[in-house]
């Protein structure tokens, strides 16, 4: 493991604090007009999940964290892990469901993801950059409505729940971000 400088923090990178290690959630490079420039981090606990706001000074070292990366197919939810087989060897990988957090909603059968370990341990799990869903419930358009900027619910068969353009219509598949939540574009 090395050591690494603040200015090199990004989101979803792995550091150790307070002698655990802990995943960046949340950065922001704070400059004010007198005194040195700084870091305010959210650090997500890797073992207990607890999140800390903790402040870096600018050019501070940290030792980073390796963190194991496999990729595997989402297969299914057992009721209390999600469950994501190596396509190639067959092997199965769980993650819990407070590793997975609100991210579920963007698992999907068959879609490759990056799970992340630590110490043989799941930690987290990258996400595809958006993914494609279908409309299972929304409100009718009428006739006429398409030309504006208008949005409407929608649930997709994923259980997200997301604002999408007027003319989207039950069974259409819809691309989503899974980075925002927002809608994307209808495929």
């Amino acid at each position: 493991m090395g050591m690494i400088l603040t200015s090199q923090f990004r989101k979803n990178m792995y550091v150790m604090f307070h002698e655990e290690p802990h995943s960046i959630v949340d950065i922001t490079f704070v400059s004010p007009g007198k005194g040195a420039a700084f870091y305010r981090t959210k650090l997500k606990n890797l073992y207990s999940g607890r999140v800390v706001e903790y402040t870096y000074k600018s050019g501070e070292k940290v030792e980073e964290v390796l963190v194991e990366t496999q990729e595997a197919e989402y297969s299914y939810f057992d009721g209390t892990n999600y469950v994501f087989i190596e396509p190639r060897t067959f092997e199965q990988y769980t993650v819990s469901s407070e590793v997975m957090g609100d991210d579920k909603v963007y698992l999907k059968e068959g879609l490759l993801y990056r799970i992340k370990f630590y110490e043989e341990i799941s930690v987290g799990v990258t996400l595809p950059k958006s993914i494609v869903c279908t409309v299972v419930e929304a409100e009718n358009s009428i006739k006429g409505d398409t030309a504006t900027t208008a949005m409407k619910p929608a649930i997709l068969d994923t259980g997200d729940k997301v604002l999408v353009p007027l003319f989207v219509k039950v069974g259409d598949e819809i691309s989503v971000s899974t980075e925002t939540g927002e809608y994307l574009s209808r495929k």
